[in-house]
């Protein structure tokens, strides 16, 4: 299979020759290339994390092969899916129209958010502080 980068100069060199495609082909170009980036995204965050791809499944509720199959841009994942995936990685997500793109990116979440996350321990509380959304 073809890497992210050699894909994307590929389609760099197309357009540098002024080839063009009709509305449908661009269309779906762009769903590609989107699918691509979240793949990405997900591998970039999850080797920074440390994690292999069966201990992401597991902590994501997916298996190994969908977060394979997901990384090498194979799949368009639900919102839901994504949510559980920055979880999983500890992580913040944000997709931002960029130019003719879109920019994909999941973050580490700042320290006070996950200290916020973590069970009370000081007070010897049993509940979980959660951090709050938005």
């Amino acid at each position: 299979m073809v890497s992210h980068a050699h894909w994307k100069l590929a389609r760099d060199k197309k357009v540098a020759q002024g080839i063009t495609d009709d509305a449908a082909t661009e269309k779906l170009r762009e769903e590609i290339a989107l699918r691509f980036d979240l793949g990405q995204a997900v591998h970039d965050r999850r080797t920074a994390c440390g994690l292999s791809q069966t201990e992401l499944a597991r902590r994501a509720r997916m298996t190994q092969p969908q977060v394979s199959k997901m990384e090498l841009g194979g799949t368009m994942p639900t919102m839901a899916l994504l949510v559980r995936l920055a979880k999983a990685m500890d992580s913040s997500f944000r997709l931002e129209p960029d130019g003719d793109g879109v920019r994909v990116a999941f973050t580490a979440r700042p320290a006070s958010e996950e200290r916020a996350a973590e069970p009370e321990k000081e007070s010897g509380g049993t509940g979980v502080a959660r951090a709050a959304h938005g």
